[in-house]
């Protein structure tokens, strides 16, 4: 595997729950640090949902390897943030045999 072109700043985020003062909870996200990082398109697909066709397009985030159990290793369910854009993690996986990168495949969230 040659190197990637690790060209954009994502800021990896993970998320709190917080009471509402109502007995239920919200969802904050707390930034646990900047990972350089190259995305690439994988798959897409159309849906057609309540509100008629939208797209669901599947990315590659690949950065440098982080240790298991530290805050700077991406997790399901976390996401990454590049500025108003954000890429929601699906799994995390080692891209290559010496475990030197990852490959995080994750979907955009569209805002609402």
């Amino acid at each position: 595997m040659s190197a990637p072109n690790l060209g954009r700043a994502l800021v990896l985020e993970s998320p709190v729950a917080t009471p509402d003062g109502a007995g239920g909870f919200s969802t904050t996200w707390t930034a646990l640090g900047t990972h350089w990082a190259a995305i690439d398109a994988r798959s897409g697909q159309e849906r057609l949902g309540a509100l008629g066709p939208s797209g669901e397009v599947r990315l590659r985030i690949t950065l440098r390897a982080a240790p298991f159990g530290t805050d700077r290793r991406p997790r399901p369910g976390q996401r990454f943030v590049e500025g108003l854009r954000i890429y929601r993690i699906l799994s995390v996986a080692e891209a290559d045999a010496q475990g030197r990168y990852l490959d995080c495949t994750a979907e955009e969230e569209l805002p609402a």
